[in-house]
């Protein structure tokens, strides 16, 4: 029997019953028609998951009866902060959802020089929280206890001058500097860089360095930006992490 696992963002404890969200309703027994009794596993992304059960299925409700607290070790120990430059429709979901896959701490997308979306004000608040819930589904599925964070878009200048406090790092095929010449920073967070399918410019390079980003590369081989963060999460968690 297959055992979905569901984010709740509120408050979960051992042996109590709580009311399914509406969206959450929807999806547990309008499309999965899941039935009382059925087994689920819950996560608040505050760490771990509850063992719980389907109660109380009503044609608009359902409740949830929650009963064993089971602690996870499955997060990354490398912090690693990816600086995913925006790109078009389903490249940028594919980039989030692998990248949350593969162990990201946390989500910063970027505008920069040669990034071809362009997002007025009023659209910024609704992709925000569509990439949240792509977030949101991998760790689900992936079974993680833990929603990465997607952070509201900023720009590439703005970013860089924000990072501080650890090992910086900039995706560029032109660099001949291999990751695995650096070492993993005491404090083990990490801020890497990834920029447009027509990559960063000299200038934004230039910035970077100037930031304290070093330019890096993860082979001969030129990689797609949506490609890019699950390979480079890929190397350093080899390197530093879990795999």
């Amino acid at each position: 029997m297959r055992i979905p696992r569901l984010f709740i963002d509120t408050d979960l404890n051992e042996n109590t019953t709580i009311t399914l969200p509406d969206s959450t309703f929807q999806h547990v027994c309008k499309v999965l028609r899941l039935k009382s009794d059925h087994p689920l596993r819950i996560f608040n992304s505050r760490g771990g998951q509850y063992h719980a059960t389907l109660c109380d299925v009503e044609k608009r409700s359902a409740s949830i009866s929650i009963t064993q607290f089971e602690p996870l070790n499955n997060e990354s120990p490398i912090l690693v902060t990816v600086g995913q430059t925006l790109s078009r429709g389903e490249r940028m979901d594919y980039a989030i959802q692998k990248s949350v896959e593969a162990g990201v701490y946390a989500i910063q997308p970027l505008f920069s020089e040669r990034c071809e979306v362009k997002l007025q004000s009023d659209r910024i608040e609704k992709r925000l929280q569509h990439w949240q819930q792509v977030a949101i589904s991998a760790a689900e599925q992936c079974g993680r206890g833990i929603v990465p964070v997607v952070h509201p878009p900023a720009e590439l200048t703005d970013w860089l001058v924000e990072c501080k406090d650890m090992l910086k790092l900039t995706l560029h095929h032109h660099s001949a500097k291999p990751i695995n010449k650096f070492e993993c920073p005491a404090n083990k967070q990490v801020a890497l860089l990834i920029g447009p399918e027509g990559g960063l410019s000299e200038k934004e390079v230039q910035l970077s360095e100037s930031n304290g980003f070093n330019a890096i590369t993860l082979g001969p081989r030129v990689l797609r930006t949506e490609t890019a963060p699950i390979v480079a999460l890929s190397v350093i968690n080899t390197l530093w992490g879990d795999i």
